[in-house]
């Protein structure tokens, strides 16, 4: 691959500085503290703070409560889509579902950096509606199949409009890359390890199956200091301010979160002759926590 720059690949999509939400603290008294939990008192529940089932009729958009559509090609990382606005690339389908479908097709005649896009598809994103540091962030889902085809579910910090990318920090709860089908892959991004120097790893289904033969868990559970990713409830990796080579931890902050589903780019490679079209990203739920 020649770069794999999560920001770069997908910077052209944002035509405005997005959003930064500060969170106001309340003071102590002067010599105040917080009284310390109890001895053996249980843990505190974690309480739900982003809930989507994609429930809704069929064929329609997503909650604009809860997510924007994103729109645009995307020049930096050489991908071949164009993302649409609306339920045309991004519907319910009114089975508690949400569908991201890529077509080959370009019914709107959109341009793209290459000249007339080959393809169609969409990416949502909650800049501006919830932003949350810390807690445990799911989605199941059911990825694509095919050479070429790049379904990502991510997060970016939410200073970016100010910072700029990679000092935001990205961490990629799950990418797959249509010619590794059986691995998925999480990835940390941020100053000084950003791109193709992303630190991560990958996680591979026992036994040849295949992630598009069926629904998956992807999650994260975020601390300060501290991300750890798990496919199906399996943990499989740790990272913490230790592994980023004395660089700077760019993850004690609130980021937003994303879906998107790309085809083509440095990274997966283009379509070919055996990518059959057209290829849906199923999103069963998305669920995040404070724990």
């Amino acid at each position: 691959m020649t770069v794999r720059s999560s920001w770069r690949r997908r910077a052209s999509l944002y035509a405005a500085s997005l959003a930064c939400c500060a969170a106001s603290l309340a003071a102590m008294p002067t010599g105040a503290s917080a009284a310390p939990a109890p001895i053996g008192a249980p843990a505190k529940a974690a309480a739900a703070t982003f809930t989507d089932d994609f429930n809704g009729a069929a064929g329609s958009a997503v909650d604009g409560g809860k997510w924007q559509i994103e729109t645009g090609d995307n020049v930096n990382n050489h991908e071949r889509q164009f993302y649409t606005a609306g339920n045309s690339n991004a519907a319910l389908d009114g089975q508690g579902n949400l569908v991201i479908t890529a077509r080959k097709e370009n019914p709107g005649n959109y341009q793209c950096w290459y000249g007339r896009c080959e393809y169609t598809s969409a990416r949502l994103n909650t800049s501006g509606k919830f932003t949350q540091a810390y807690g445990h962030v799911e989605a199941r889902m059911k990825v694509p199949r095919g050479q070429g085809m790049w379904p990502a579910f991510w997060m970016l910090g939410d200073d970016i409009g100010s910072v700029g990318w990679p000092a935001s920090g990205e961490i990629d709860v799950m990418e797959n890359v249509g010619f590794e089908p059986s691995t998925v892959h999480g990835t940390l991004h941020g100053p000084g390890y950003s791109g193709s120097g992303g630190i991560g790893a990958a996680y591979t289904l026992p036994g040849g199956q295949a992630f598009a033969d069926g629904f998956h868990t992807f999650a994260v559970d975020w601390a300060p200091n501290s991300v750890k990713w798990s496919v199906d409830g399996n943990v499989y990796q740790t990272r913490t301010p230790a592994d980023v080579g004395g660089n700077q931890w760019a993850f004690n902050k609130p980021f937003f979160l994303i879906l998107n589903l790309a085809v083509g780019g440095y990274w997966p490679g283009d379509p070919d002759g055996s990518t059959s079209f057209p290829q849906q990203l199923v999103v069963d739920y998305v669920h995040v926590t404070t724990q």
